[in-house]
């Protein structure tokens, strides 16, 4: 026992079975994910292998007959899950019109028209698995089930790694997108969920003003998707969307609260207390931060009826295998991995901030709250940077005004709320005060600017050295003082590299392509030159968040190919371009951008030549490059530019992508 004991204090990271069945389990669905839809990159093997590796030592008999199990047979499980999982989801109907039918699972309202989500699919009668997001007119609410008239088309999975919204669509099990052009409501789901979460949305909207409503019901739901757009987009730049999205914050609000009232049950007020809770997921749809609440929260309660210590890491290691296990598709959703990024932050690095804080005098509440904070945007930094270009500079100075404000806010809002729908004739008295409270909150975000936000480079690999490195410099993995400035010297070092070559272009011509079912664009990168080449039909906000995914600064060109050139240069006038290349001559109107027209132009060592209204060669590194956007090449160039998504790099004539 005393050798075993010895044994186990020398060892680098405590054996967490839990730990390492989660990161099999991620192993096994990201390499067959990637294998399957053609975006295996060999970053993805790096962190679960480095973990895994100094999880065997010290070396002994126990260590390595777990791993040497665990390893394999959870990577297979997950591995054959997600196998499973693509194969469903691919095996689809063709795309057509047709007469479709289904039951709303959710609606989002916009200005003028309605994104619905369907399940309990028939196409002209025919039942078909999977999940619809349909376009369509009118007003629609969770629980009605639709009959409608539509054009489908089943979600194209090329460029899968290059497109987050198809990776959401996946993930969330959409199979088809519609756009409808007849829709008729045939009835109403008996599912209690749906016609409460209807209920509630007519209620809220019923009684307060438009914006107010939405923000109380996207509070409450965590279905953000009604609120106007400019305050959604001040409240991600100002780092506190994460309210609008049911997870461990509300989850632990109101399991907290009704853990307290429960207090005369002793040792088993957490059953009610967690029924309570599960109640309120299912209304949210059990999104993935909010079961993973739950399941903390269960694990919690079993750990103190049985008198044990809850060990956070190991309870959030088991939320995730269990999570991955039966919905392997979350591995690729950008809220699993904000969730758990979250959690894991708190559990490796939360309290060991904190008590540095403390060692400058800072006060205690203080530090603690500086310090979760901080090991939160650590471990979601890079998840912020790949999945939405940016991060907020201005998110742990809100969230020190907002987060201690959100229980009141949250269970009065939940309360208020409560007797508005059991006493209809009162609603109005009863939403008054949150309805107040919310104007107030608005008049924030409209008075404030918070667009200032860190974007215009991407990571890369670089996210998983800022992640290996957040673990090796954790309480958690077990380094003497002089390793741990080694290896902190080392990554450092590294992720700097890793920065600067997927970001600053020394030599050659790096292209950057952006294509999402219509909407194409491309970036041309050298060394002194940056030109955006782009089509009439894509917005101004795809343009927006292609370009701060990948450069801060200004353009040296906007360059407009396709049909519709007056569209083009009308986009190209809102980016932030010295000047926007056209082909034909028209009359633009514009004063503070300058338009130039012509068939052939050039920047640097890049020589742009028209072929036709959609057609542009490019003739850099000699390579041609063909650019269009619309149809199959006809030039027979050196590299073709037209649907494909991801990036090139032009160097000496060779072509290389990545």
């Amino acid at each position: 026992m005393a050798a075993r004991g010895e044994n186990e204090k020398r060892a680098r990271i405590n054996l967490r079975p839990f730990l390492l069945c989660a990161l099999s389990l991620a192993f096994g669905i990201s390499l067959c994910g990637s294998l399957r839809l053609g975006g295996f990159s060999p970053s993805d093997l790096i962190l679960p292998l480095l973990i895994v590796l100094f999880a065997f030592f010290p070396f002994s008999k126990r260590r390595i007959l777990f791993l040497a199990l665990c390893f394999p047979i959870a990577a297979g499980v997950g591995a054959l899950a997600i196998h499973l999982r693509i194969e469903t989801y691919t095996a689809r109907a063709e795309a057509g019109e047709y007469r479709l039918s289904g039951t709303v699972e959710e609606a989002t309202q916009k200005r003028g028209y309605c994104v619905a989500v369907l399940r309990g699919l028939a196409f002209d009668g025919t039942p078909r698995s999977g999940k619809c997001r349909v376009y369509l007119s009118g007003d629609v609410r969770a629980g009605d089930e639709l009959t409608l008239t539509a054009r489908v088309s089943p979600v194209d999975t090329d460029g899968f790694f290059e497109d987050s919204f198809t990776r959401y669509l996946f993930a969330e099990g959409i199979n088809y997108t519609a756009s409808a052009s007849e829709t008729e409501k045939t009835g109403r789901s008996h599912n209690p969920f749906l016609l409460l979460d209807s209920a509630l949305y007519d209620r809220l909207h019923d009684n307060m003003e438009r914006d107010e409503a939405d923000v109380a019901y996207a509070l409450l739901t965590g279905s953000p998707g009604s609120i106007e757009s400019g305050l959604s987009d001040s409240m991600r730049q100002g780092g506190i969307a994460h309210i609008f999205a049911v997870s461990g914050l509300h989850i632990g609000i109101l399991y907290g609260a009704a853990y307290f009232i429960f207090k005369p049950l002793r040792r088993y007020r957490f059953l009610p207390a967690l029924a309570l809770a599960v109640l309120y997921a299912a209304l949210c749809g059990f999104s993935v931060s909010s079961v993973r609440a739950l399941l903390t929260c269960a694990f919690h309660g079993a750990n103190g009826a049985l008198g044990r210590k809850l060990d956070f890491l190991s309870s959030v290691s088991l939320a995730a295998a269990l999570i991955l296990l039966f919905s392997p598709a979350e591995w690729y959703s950008v809220g699993l991995r904000l969730s758990f990024g979250a959690a894991l932050g708190l559990a490796l690095l939360g309290g060991q901030i904190g008590r540095l804080l403390r060692r400058i005098r800072l006060p205690k509440a203080l530090s603690g709250y500086l310090g979760a904070s901080l090991s939160v945007q650590i471990f979601t930094f890079p998840v912020m940077i790949e999945s939405f270009g940016y991060v907020s500079a201005w998110g742990t100075a809100l969230n020190l005004l907002v987060v201690p404000l959100l229980p009141v806010l949250f269970l009065g809002l939940l309360l208020c709320t409560a007797f508005a729908l059991a006493i209809p004739p009162a609603a109005s008295f009863f939403l008054f005060f949150p309805e107040k409270l919310l104007s107030l909150f608005l008049l924030l975000f409209s008075w404030a600017d918070f667009s200032f936000v860190i974007t215009g480079f991407a990571l890369g690999t670089g996210g998983v050295v800022l992640v290996a490195g957040m673990l090796a410099l954790s309480e958690k993995f077990r380094l003497k003082t002089c390793g741990k400035a080694v290896a902190a010297i080392g990554l450092s070092v590294l992720f700097s590299a890793i920065l600067v070559s997927e970001n600053v272009v020394f030599s050659g011509c790096r292209l950057d392509v952006y294509a999402r079912e219509n909407r194409s664009a491309l970036l041309v990168r050298t060394a002194g030159e940056r030109v955006l080449v782009l089509d009439g039909r894509i917005s101004v906000s795809d343009c927006e968040d292609f370009l701060r995914r990948l450069m801060s600064g200004t353009l040296t060109a906007a360059v407009v190919i396709g049909n519709d050139e007056e569209a083009g240069i009308n986009i190209a006038a809102f980016l932030p371009a010295e000047g926007i290349r056209a082909r034909d001559e028209i009359e633009t109107g514009l004063s503070e951008t300058p338009v130039f027209f012509g068939r052939e132009f050039s920047y640097g060592s890049l020589s742009f030549r028209y072929e036709g209204p959609g057609k542009l060669l490019l003739l850099t590194e000699n390579v041609a490059v063909e650019i269009d956007f619309t149809g199959p090449s006809a030039l027979g160039a050196d590299l073709f530019i037209g649907g494909a998504r991801g990036r090139y790099y032009l160097k000496d004539g060779q072509i290389r992508q990545s």
